[in-house]
């Protein structure tokens, strides 16, 4: 591995797009020195950070081995490709982008199957009239023996898929399929339903830390650099900003604290404008609260960041390596 930190990001299509967006809000712009056929590059502006260009599958299986510090990805290959994720990687941060869903899919004639405790019943019998399991068409080998196995369910055949999946129970190949899907209309398209507690997944782009990189003292200060804009970038973007002259700014920053959990970043002012922090959800809620303690006006303002004394980011890595980033 390269002494500097490696961050593994997609090589092309839109998930390419969006983590090149994810990084550019922060700041991080992501060079590709040589062009696109150029499967290294740097972030412009932050020394000691390499950026390997790999496939979303590439990424997973690098991290496991240690071959990148941190990449993008998504949670259902982490699940399908690394043996006890959660030993081996930081889940450091959810994107935003790369929804999906990773579904058991049965065909729409089957009227009597609408969930797991269903299909155990058909595989079983299955089996009994034709002699033969239930075949499940997959790319998801290991999802789909820890769900069925969490269901009871042994009397069935994986036929492992590397093309159109969704596709093999009208091609005659298997009868049912485990799959991943946005909007469920391939799905439907292939005449295909999904099952009640057949979501083995909710699935999205994470960044993610590989714990069994070579993290230097170079590495980690890069990592310092990176996770605190890309932390002060994920803050700013989950808040607005609000600001009123109010009578009894405590009690506001208080009452705004506990019920929408607000915070008031510069602390409770006396003679001049109270700022809180308030989360997007509740802004109207805050503004009013603001109001009814005699703001005349409250303005509401989108940060591009907010930079904090802690870092929840590093201080996460920081636990995982066992101190080794102080």
């Amino acid at each position: 591995m390269s002494a500097h930190l490696v961050i593994a990001v997609p090589s092309k299509g839109r998930l390419q797009e969006n983590a090149n967006a994810f990084f550019e809000r922060a700041g991080l712009v992501i060079e590709q020195s040589g062009g696109a056929r150029d499967y290294r590059g740097a972030i412009k502006g932050v020394a000691g950070v390499e950026i390997a260009f790999l496939s979303a599958s590439e990424i997973t299986k690098e991290l496991a081995a240690g071959g990148v510090h941190m990449g993008i990805t998504g949670l259902d290959l982490v699940h399908e490709h690394i043996d006890r994720p959660d030993e081996r990687v930081e889940m450091l941060l959810p994107l935003g982008f790369g929804h999906a869903d990773v579904v058991v899919a049965v065909p729409k004639g089957w009227i009597d199957v609408a969930s797991m405790a269903d299909l155990a019943d058909v595989a079983a019998d299955f089996r009994v009239r034709h002699r033969r399991w239930i075949r499940v068409a997959t790319k998801y080998l290991n999802l789909t023996r820890q769900h069925f196995l969490k269901h009871g369910i042994a009397d069935y055949r994986i036929v492992e898929s590397a093309g159109a999946t969704e596709g093999a129970p009208a091609a005659g190949t298997a009868e049912l399929i485990v799959d991943i899907t946005t909007t469920g209309s391939t799905l439907i398209a292939n005449n295909l339903k999904l099952i009640g507690d057949g979501t083995i997944l909710k699935s999205q782009a994470h960044l993610v830390a590989g714990l069994s990189a070579d993290w230097t003292v170079d590495a980690l200060s890069a990592a310092r650099a990176v996770l605190d804009r890309l932390a002060a970038q994920a803050r700013a973007r989950r808040v607005r900003e609000l600001r009123g002259m109010v009578a009894d700014a405590g009690r506001v920053a208080a009452h705004a604290r506990d019920a929408f959990g607000a915070t008031a970043p510069h602390g409770v002012p006396t003679g001049w404008p109270l700022t809180l922090h308030c989360p997007v959800a509740h802004v109207a809620a805050c503004a009013d609260v603001m109001r009814a303690h005699g703001a005349a006006s409250v303005t509401v303002a989108t940060l591009d960041y907010v930079f904090d004394a802690s870092n929840d980011l590093i201080d996460r890595l920081d636990a995982r390596l066992g101190g080794r980033t102080a």
